[in-house]
């Protein structure tokens, strides 16, 4: 799987939404980035619906459960909108969600 996070952003203005097409590894540090193409694509036309579409992506868990949270309260993290506008956005689920990475067992001697 590839390392980097790709993002293309549609935006249909007259229908007032737009489309976050999420491919890569979606970690809990390259979801910061995503947050940022969010709240930027929200900002062209405040109160657009977005669909954050990862069907292509692999995500880890608990990144996914972040995003999950995020969309039920409509509100991207504080450190991310200190002014916690309003986010109305849908997620279409990953077809693979990453598996945790096992630490590596050490040989006993």
């Amino acid at each position: 799987m590839n390392e980097k996070l790709r993002v293309l952003v549609s935006v249909d203005l007259d229908g007032a939404k737009a489309r976050v097409k999420t491919q890569g590894h979606v970690t809990l540090q390259s979801i910061q980035g995503l947050y940022d193409v969010m709240k930027r694509a929200d900002s062209l036309v405040p109160g657009l619906a977005l669909e954050l579409d990862m069907t292509l992506a692999e995500v880890e868990p608990q990144a996914l459960e972040e995003l999950r949270g995020c969309a039920r309260s409509h509100h991207l993290p504080l450190q991310v909108d200190p002014l916690q506008r309003d986010y109305r956005f849908s997620i279409l689920a990953p077809t693979l969600v990453a598996l945790p990475v096992a630490a590596p067992m050490l040989a006993a001697a």
